[in-house]
């Protein structure tokens, strides 16, 4: 009969947006007020398109959508800070021990 039966939808991959002017603007700002910031550069997925995660010599970090791996080196080269590919280099070990501080540190309410 198929009264309650759905109509199957054909699978189409979801894609998040894409880069904008707030997502470069953040990421200008946040190479101007920390030290030592590396760019990594993290593929496209399913879900999201490229991003690139900066990370300070402190292990802070930030993360944002960009235009593709080629606009994260020329966003990385006109910023004058080095560029790596996250699926060759791994994420840098003060990362993960910034990550890690942060878990320690009790909540504030």
């Amino acid at each position: 009969m198929g009264l309650f039966r759905r109509r199957k939808q054909a699978a189409v991959p979801s894609r998040d947006r894409a880069a904008d002017r707030g997502d470069l603007e953040h990421l200008e700002n946040f190479i101007r007020s920390r030290r030592g910031v590396e760019a990594y550069i993290e593929p496209r997925t399913t879900v999201t398109e490229t991003t690139v995660i900066l990370i300070a010599d402190d292990g802070e970090w930030t993360r944002r959508r960009i235009d593709g791996p080629d606009g994260a080196r020329r966003f990385a080269h006109r910023m004058g800070i080095p560029v790596y590919d996250v699926r060759l280099m791994g994420y840098p070990q003060r990362m993960r021990d910034f990550n890690e501080r942060r878990k320690r540190r009790p909540e504030r309410h």
